[in-house]
């Protein structure tokens, strides 16, 4: 046996040792969110030493840590003792870091550093205090108040510049939703969660291959709902015209069931039929005029069930009559919205096109890239949430234990 083999192990040891953690660069606040992804804390920077003639609370930066759940299996083994085996790191996790890491734009979520510590990934992203969800949540609850157009201008703008650039570096989302989308205090917008994003250029294989399901349902686009097993970044417009909808009415246009998997039989898609009926109601029944190719995919069939399964259907494209019911008065918005939400993937709007609307020219002009410019208000701070945290450092130690403090605002 050779001495480097005796010698990899108080090696790798003293590496760890010497490698710094998250604790020892960041100060854990508490987390955000958790999903099946694992959990997205709020940190604040640690400063390494203070500057002369300040004071002592020198603001740091903050902080958004991703952490991933470690991918595991327990078995028993023969003495009755749990065997953890570690299986490695999920799929989207990857796309997301290797994808994060090649991109740098003002409107998608910049990523600082990765961290690898104690069999975990810690992807330490820029923080935004608010996100989309959040903000329309905040006009629509108790009572509503409209988002300025001019400021709707500036957030949308901002959403196609990020996606934009996504689509010229051959990267498309698949799941821009308004909780996917950051604004930060300034009023900047970045794109972020990119688990699902994909490179679309020279594909090996079909995409569909890899990814079965993906978009949010009230956001995902129709080419998407009939089984499409090759599609393009008209999939992103279609969402960004469902993203614009609903920041105009304050609620998802387009706000359907999701039919689940059949525990039997996990490898077959269930139609969306309950979410194609929902755009049906407002952009009628598509047929062979506005959308060629519709014969061809693969759900037309269970298409075709669903239309001889419900005479009273819509038949024309009531999208006007239900802008005008939003109270919508601004003719270049509804052309953009009508635009983006065409049935036919060839017709919809790109992304490049869509930025050289009227709507972003015509009066009210705005900031584009302050989207709560002029706004009189005061957008609450993210809850924080402090009552579990699973971020150990090498000695074991836990940065917060109190239960008490379930959840609070910094």
């Amino acid at each position: 046996m050779s001495s480097s083999i005796l010698t990899l192990g108080p090696y790798k040891h003293r590496k760890d040792l010497t490698r710094e953690s998250v604790l020892s660069k960041y100060e854990i606040l508490g987390y955000i969110a958790a999903g099946t992804y694992g959990k997205v804390y709020k940190a604040q920077g640690k400063l390494k030493e203070k500057r002369k003639n300040e004071e002592d609370s020198i603001p740091s930066k903050l902080y958004a840590i991703k952490k991933f759940k470690i991918e595991s299996n327990i078995k028993p083994n023969l003495m009755d003792n749990e065997v953890i085996n570690y299986t490695g790191i999920s799929q989207s996790a990857i796309r997301e870091m290797s994808l994060c890491k090649e991109l740098n734009h003002k409107n998608v979520i910049n990523l600082i550093d990765i961290i690898l510590e104690n069999k975990s990934i810690y992807m330490i992203l820029e923080y935004c205090e608010h996100d989309l969800l959040q903000i329309i949540h905040y006009h629509s609850h108790p009572e509503v108040k409209p988002i300025p157009i001019k400021n709707v201008k500036s957030l949308v703008w901002q959403i196609l510049n990020g996606v934009l650039y996504l689509h010229k570096n051959w990267i498309f989302h698949r799941d821009l939703k308004p909780a996917n989308i950051m604004v930060t205090e300034s009023g900047v917008v970045k794109i972020g969660d990119l688990g699902l994003a994909r490179k679309f250029n020279n594909p090996l294989q079909s995409l569909y291959t890899g990814d079965k399901v993906v978009v949010t349902i009230w956001y995902r686009a129709p080419e998407l709902l009939m089984g499409a097993r090759y599609y393009t970044p008209a999939i992103d417009l279609w969402a960004v015209g469902c993203i614009l909808a609903e920041l105009l009415s304050l609620r998802p246009i387009f706000k359907g069931e999701e039919a689940k998997f059949d525990i039997n039989n996990k490898k077959t898609v269930p139609f969306q039929k309950n979410q194609f009926l929902k755009i049906i109601d407002i952009l009628g029944i598509p047929n062979s005029t506005n959308w060629p190719s519709l014969s061809k995919y693969p759900e037309y069939y269970s298409f075709q069930q669903m239309v001889a399964g419900n005479s009273n259907l819509n038949t024309t494209n009531n999208l006007l009559n239900w802008y005008k019911l939003i109270g919508g008065n601004n003719k270049a918005c509804f052309n953009l919205l009508q635009d983006l939400l065409h049935y036919d993937p060839n017709k919809r709007v790109t992304a490049d096109n869509a930025l050289v609307h009227d709507f972003f020219s015509e009066q009210p002009k705005t900031l584009i890239d302050n989207a709560f410019d002029g706004l009189n208000l005061k957008y609450p701070k993210r809850r924080i949430f402090t009552d579990d945290n699973d971020i150990i450092s090498n000695s074991g130690r836990k940065v917060f234990n109190d239960s008490r403090k379930k959840v609070r605002q910094i």
